[in-house]
């Protein structure tokens, strides 16, 4: 039987993170972004009281990206949608499975939070966060590992948000997984970051042992096109085996944009050294633009969705348009990362591969790249984008105690070194080894003491820009 659990208390922290480097991404450049984490408090039939937690980069202008907003109003839109998920989590009585609190109060987080004028993707952080600090809970009550308790569907998903599956797709799917061993790191090649040099990609690529990289697009076919040109030149200077996937953040105005890079892509011979190697091409359009265009011919250049996946129906919208693959980002939601891949694996018996990707929203070290490290490696991904160990400096302004403790708990992902203990990157991936223990991906939580209260920007002015 599905465990039932009933949540008891949930605590709002957060924490700044300043950058090593300044990070350009569509039109923003971060330099220093708060980290919300989660901790709450459940009671789990027969076996009492458990905490779980998690953790999460509250990243400016990826989840609401409309220029009339300021950066930190956006921010303060991710704030508002914990604090309200926060609410309805706590409103309700009796139990339910881990599955059923997040199944049961979505409708509720997206109809307060348009109310509010926070859009849906902004809106899934804040349940998304509590999920996976709920799941971490109840592993522990269980005394099982994420893996484990997962192929046992420990959590009790079913098809009630996604009627085009079947309970027994979404079990067998589930029961099938075979976890990856280690994932391969995805390096992001932000707008400004060097290309040349001893702290280039091409240096990354021949000291780390990186073969994958995310190549970020700034929307102007021409000035891209040059950009990418001397990107192909450093990797070619490394190596064949080296593959590139390019995001451009929703900067690419409409399909005509998209086309012109698509032509260059095809036929400069400059470019030839990123088109050999391209797996995928990311959210090239904004999300409005992207429901009502179909792809055509550019469907073969395996188009995915990103910020445009801010719904259980939106990869289900997004294959009838010509696109291939979506990402998984446990920050838009666990659950709907698994569902989505059981969706590709039933897709991918009747034709052509549909596929799911691991991307990065700066994930931190300790839970936040843990929790989405463990989810990436259920799904089986061999790949995924990690960029918070470069752009940010290991467990920053943490306690070295904290720092000291995921060390020890998980001492084949982390090492202690000259500038403090970080990601151990070494190889070009990350092991997941140490992620089978109890709980979820962690065996160790953050200092909470260390930590300030969320702040609850009420829907004021800040909210009110546009």
């Amino acid at each position: 039987m599905t465990p039932r659990l009933a949540v008891r208390d949930i605590a709002l922290f957060e924490r700044q993170v300043r950058f090593a480097k300044p990070f350009r991404f569509g039109a923003v450049t971060v330099d220093a972004a708060p980290q919300a984490f989660v901790r709450v408090e459940i009671v789990v039939g027969g076996q009492g009281v458990a905490v779980g937690a998690s953790a999460e980069m509250m990243m400016p202008k990826w989840f609401d990206k409309r220029p009339q907003l300021s950066p930190a109003a956006t921010v303060d839109e991710l704030r508002r949608s914990l604090a309200i998920a926060r609410e309805l989590y706590l409103a309700a009585d009796g139990d339910d499975t881990a599955f059923g609190w997040h199944a049961g109060r979505i409708g509720a987080q997206l109809a307060r939070c348009t109310r509010e004028n926070i859009p849906p993707l902004a809106a899934a952080f804040g349940p998304a966060e509590i999920d996976k600090a709920i799941l971490d809970a109840l592993l522990r009550a269980l005394g099982t590992d994420f893996f484990a308790a997962m192929a046992g569907n420990v959590a009790g998903l079913d098809a009630r948000l996604t009627p085009d599956l079947t309970v027994d797709e979404i079990t067998g799917f589930l029961a099938a997984r075979t976890p990856s061993d280690a994932v391969a790191i995805r390096h992001t090649v932000g707008l400004d970051d060097e290309l040349q040099g001893p702290r280039g990609i091409g240096a990354i690529a021949a000291d780390g042992g990186t073969r994958f990289f995310k190549l970020k697009l700034g929307g102007q076919p021409d000035v891209d096109a040059v950009r990418l040109a001397a990107i192909g030149r450093e990797f070619d200077a490394v190596g064949s085996d080296i593959r590139v996937t390019l995001d451009a953040n929703e900067q690419y105005a409409d399909l005509a944009a998209l086309t012109a890079l698509m032509e260059r892509l095809d036929n400069d011979a400059a470019l030839a050294p990123i088109a050999q190697r391209l797996l995928y091409l990311e959210q090239p359009m904004p999300r409005d633009i992207t429901a009502q265009t179909p792809l055509g011919g550019l469907a073969r250049r395996n188009v995915i969705i990103d910020e445009a996946d801010d719904s259980y129906g939106a990869f289900v919208a997004a294959k009838a348009l010509g696109y291939r693959g979506v990402s998984s980002k446990s920050c838009k939601g666990l659950y709907k990362s698994i569902l989505n891949s059981a969706r590709a694996a039933r897709w991918n018996a009747e034709g052509p591969a549909f596929f799911v990707t691991g991307e990065d929203l700066t994930c931190q070290a300790g839970l936040g790249v843990q929790q989405d490290l463990a989810l990436g490696a259920l799904l089986g991904l061999a790949h995924a984008e990690r960029n918070g160990h470069h752009y940010a400096a290991g467990f920053g302004d943490a306690p070295s105690r904290e720092a000291g403790a995921f060390l020890r708990a998980h001492p084949d992902l982390y090492a202690d070194g000259a500038d403090g203990i970080r990601l151990a990157t070494g190889t070009g991936a990350l092991s997941v080894a140490s992620l089978h223990q109890r709980g979820f991906a962690s065996g160790t939580h953050p200092d909470f003491s260390s930590l300030s209260s969320l702040r609850d920007p009420t829907h004021d002015r800040n909210l009110q820009e546009h």
